[in-house]
């Protein structure tokens, strides 16, 4: 396996060398719109090779133009319905007959196969035509996965029906007016199956109505029945949506360049994504989208804020929101909500967010909404997640764990994980599995394959790359990319923490950018017996039962009696947590006015030099 993987790296290498774009291979692209189009055919038709052996020399091209050497690194089919781009893949097949679909298969991760990403079922598979084996939108892909795509065409899925080890998924959707099936690929690959099938509109744009193809009303046919726009509206702007959201990388590059040498042709708007647009899109998109209105901030915690607001129009569609936190671009979503977290307790936050498109285009900013979080000292002393263990134990016995004592479950998505090895700066960022989060008062447990079979049960996430880590090797971790916390030094290859664990100490509430080992307690080497859980010791003692006295609880009229020893801040949040009064007690003047809360529940918080406690009322 070793072996094969340098061999083939070698010849990836040459072909990214030796297969550039030759010298003029686009001088006659000159026009715009459809003529620009056909002019493209005419540039990819020329030289494409093909015959009646080339669907069943697919496999073996697949070597050169669909290997792993860009995520695992490990030799492998490169398939796009089963790579997990910053975790290990579920599943992996080698360019071997062995693993290429035969028989029967009824479950994902059993053998790959041929997937057309331009459904053969919709032209005449004769095997003398080239669009059944032209390797720019034929791949390789697992046989399950490819039979549960069927003929469905390619859009964002609204409501799934089926989802795959990757995340790719088919379902209904809503893309443009269309509401029926479609299939969704992960966003790493959405750009790469946009450009095959905008390929397929133009090598083959005078072939929709030959004989043999099916009509284009067929269901799920995404062909309009012209020569010239080629598919439905619906579907353009669908792939020019993913088009120009995710651009050419390296492994489709050198996928370009590898099939040029195996067929004859190129795929143009990888070469050049500028013509996608020039096609379908020849008037330069300068509309901006609607502004976005009516945003709310509301829901606060200790250490969050949710907010929700209209959305926004486009002409063709808008593809996120910028969110400016006291005036600062902070954040970005896809939809028209979004919850903040990280905040500190008991500060006012002010909210605006904009609209944007594909094009660049924006809007104006939003109405203004503030709102301060709550201080009901639910977030433990802390803002933000922290790193609480580092396993540093010998061979490959390594693991990493994450606190959470915000007060909130917090979702992974912004957060990542780099390695910086031997005193070198970090490296590529390391994302968790979708939908990851840590519960409050919980930790999140990253381990090497390797780890200690007495601690697997408390590995959350398996990563070899970033516990691929030794004792002069920082980790960082890093919120919207921003580094929030650290073991080690970046850029020191000094040892600091070689065949020991590192266990954060108890009074330790917060990150930090700067390593300090004091905050750490060094333990024996392999000892993993408190990973997957950590104490976290409140600076801010609780106040004791005995040293106040609330009464009548349930409240029946508008005055609640609060006996205290010395001078108390109080605070009344309703469950909700948004703080309806606030105010100071003393030993003589203890009656609170409660007349203007309504029937229901709410916590009283309480808060002196003794320290903080918080008492559920019931108002009658």
């Amino acid at each position: 396996m070793k072996q094969f993987y340098f061999t083939l790296s070698v010849l990836l290498i040459s072909i990214s060398v030796f297969a550039q774009i030759p010298a003029g291979y686009y001088n006659t692209a000159t026009g715009s719109g459809y003529t620009l189009k056909t002019q493209l055919k005419t540039i990819i038709t020329n030289g494409h090779n093909w015959n009646s052996n080339s669907y069943d020399n697919l496999y073996n091209e697949y070597a050169n133009t669909d290997t792993d050497i860009y995520y695992e690194n490990d030799g492998t089919v490169l398939d796009i319905y089963t790579e997990k781009p910053s975790t290990t893949d579920s599943f992996n097949y080698n360019h071997s007959g062995a693993d290429q679909c035969g028989g029967s298969y009824n479950a994902e991760g059993q053998c790959y196969n041929r997937e057309h990403l331009f459904p053969q079922g919709f032209f005449n598979n004769a095997d003398n035509l080239p669009m059944v084996s032209d390797i720019h939108h034929v791949i390789p892909t697992d046989g399950f996965v490819n039979n549960g795509r069927s003929n469905y065409p390619f859009g964002v899925v609204s409501s799934t029906n089926t989802s795959y080890s990757n995340g790719s998924k088919w379902g209904t959707g809503n893309n443009y007016g269309y509401t029926g099936r479609c299939f969704e690929p992960i966003d790493e690959f959405k750009g790469y199956v946009a450009r095959a099938m905008l390929y397929f509109a133009v090598r083959y744009e005078d072939n929709w109505n030959d004989s043999g193809w099916s009509s284009h009303t067929t269901q799920y046919n995404p062909l309009n029945g012209t020569s010239n726009q080629f598919y439905e509206t619906w579907f353009i702007n669908t792939m020019l949506d993913w088009h120009n959201a995710n651009p050419p990388s390296q492994f489709e590059i050198d996928r370009n360049n590898a099939s040029y040498i195996v067929q004859g042709n190129r795929n143009p708007f990888v070469d050049n994504p500028t013509y996608a647009n020039l096609i379908w899109n020849p008037s330069p998109d300068n509309t901006n989208p609607t502004d976005p209105s009516n945003l709310v901030a509301n829901n606060p915690t200790d250490t969050s804020i949710n907010l929700t607001w209209l959305a926004a129009t486009d002409n063709v569609g808008v593809t996120s929101y910028d969110i400016f936190q006291n005036g600062t671009l902070s954040y970005n979503s896809t939809t028209n909500n979004y919850l903040v977290t990280g905040l500190t307790a008991n500060t006012n936050y002010c909210f605006t967010v904009l609209a944007k498109d594909a094009a660049g285009n924006t809007s104006n900013q939003s109405n203004q909404d503030c709102e301060t979080t709550t201080n009901t000292g639910s977030g433990g002393g802390s803002n933000e997640l922290f790193l609480s263990e580092y396993v540093e134990g010998g061979s490959t016995n390594k693991a990493l764990e994450i606190a959470n004592f915000t007060g909130n479950a917090i979702s992974l998505t912004n957060y990542t994980l780099k390695l910086a090895s031997n005193g070198n700066a970090f490296g590529s960022p390391v994302s968790f599995p979708v939908n990851a989060t840590i519960a409050d008062g919980d930790v999140y447990v990253i381990a090497n394959s390797g780890l200690s079979s007495a601690c697997q049960a408390q590995q959350d996430f398996v990563n070899n790359t970033i516990t691929g880590f030794n004792g002069n090797d920082a980790i960082g971790l890093f919120k919207n990319d921003v580094l929030i916390d650290i073991i080690g030094e970046e850029g020191n290859s000094t040892n600091f923490a070689q065949n020991v664990t590192l266990v954060r100490q108890p009074t330790i509430t917060s990150p930090t950018t700067t390593f300090d080992s004091s905050q750490w307690n060094v333990l024996a080497q392999d000892t993993c017996s408190g990973l997957g859980t950590h104490s976290q010791t409140l600076s801010v003692p609780e106040l004791e039962i005995n040293s106040f006295k609330i009464y009548p609880n349930p409240v029946k009229g508008n005055q609640l009696t609060v006996e205290v020893k010395q001078n108390t801040s109080f605070e009344i949040y309703n469950v909700l947590g948004k703080k309806i009064l606030e105010g100071k007690i003393t030993t003589n003047h203890n009656k609170l006015n409660v007349s203007s809360l309504y029937k229901g529940v709410y916590i009283l918080r309480l808060q002196n030099e003794a320290g903080i406690t918080s008492k559920k009322i019931i108002k009658q």
